[in-house]
């Protein structure tokens, strides 16, 4: 019988990667953009951090709530909806940001791009029925 996949560990394990590392990370994601993104639990209140393939438009920092074309949304797209005050580290960066879900045709358009440079997000937009959410992270004044 095969292991159950411990998506908890598996984060644990990249985010102590890219911390020891400054923001670099081998693996299925060695070479790719990657970002811790710190958020709030809608539920409990407690910060939870999760390792993300982001892109960039000008100065915004983009996710995407793609959850590896899952049926349903990650629980992290939730937490941001509840709470949108968040902590992005790059690299060895780390600041305070508000996410903000894109929409229409500007989701479309940031979206596409993604999967232009990065095939498997349209992968996971196929292979769901939702519509994959696009979260636009923008810096904190001060």
């Amino acid at each position: 019988m095969a292991e159950e996949f411990d998506v908890k560990d598996f984060n644990k394990k990249i985010i102590e990667e890219f911390r020891a590392n400054g923001g670099k990370v081998g693996g299925q994601f060695e070479g790719a953009p990657m970002v811790l993104l710190t958020t709030t639990g809608a539920k409990s209140g407690q910060p939870r951090t999760n390792p993300l393939v982001y892109g960039r438009d000008g100065d915004r920092v983009l996710v995407f709530a793609s959850n590896g074309g899952a049926p349903t949304h990650p629980a992290w797209y939730h937490n941001i909806l509840a709470h949108p005050e968040v902590t992005v580290e790059i690299g060895t960066e780390s600041y305070a940001a508000t996410a903000t879900p894109v929409e229409g045709e500007e989701r479309d358009r940031l979206f596409a791009h993604q999967a232009e440079l990065m095939p498997g997000f349209a992968d996971y937009q196929a292979g769901t029925s939702r519509v994959i959410p696009v979260v636009a992270l923008t810096r904190a004044d001060g």
